[in-house]
């Protein structure tokens, strides 16, 4: 299965120059962990909330004094729209991210897909395994 058929197009995302404090309003009012941040259409990189305790809170960083790109996560991972969900799945695990914006083919930001997403697909898909297992047995 496609990650496009998956993936969320509705993306929360931000420049290198957003302050710290928008980032972390941004997060709550929208009940998300994370927000990619771009330079035009593509993304450069990513802030999660774990970035925010790792960078801010836990270092003692003035909040006032730190931007997106002080704080967002080096190296960015992607993955393109119509990559598979186990080659979405092994560059989580190889990278060790949770979140991957997917990119269009001209590498623009597109969607972006979490391991949440990919854990609901296959605890449906296990769901419907058991409907046919619990259909097929014998009673008790």
């Amino acid at each position: 299965m496609p990650i496009e058929t998956l993936a969320r197009s509705d993306v929360v995302t931000a420049t290198t120059d957003e302050s710290i404090h928008d980032l972390a309003e941004t997060m709550q009012s929208e009940g998300i962990g994370s927000i990619v941040i771009t330079d035009g259409d593509s993304p450069v990189g990513i802030v999660t909330d774990r970035d925010l305790a790792m960078h801010v809170l836990a270092e003692g960083t003035d909040p006032d004094e730190l931007v997106a790109d002080d704080v967002m996560s080096d190296g960015l991972q992607t993955v393109q729209h119509d990559a598979g969900f186990k080659e979405a799945a092994e560059m989580m695990s190889e990278n060790g991210v949770r979140r991957l914006p997917v990119l269009d083919d001209n590498s623009n930001l597109d969607g972006i897909i979490t391991v949440d997403d990919l854990n609901e697909l296959l605890a449906n898909e296990h769901q419907e395994l058991a409907a046919v297992i619990r259909a097929q047995r014998p009673p008790y």
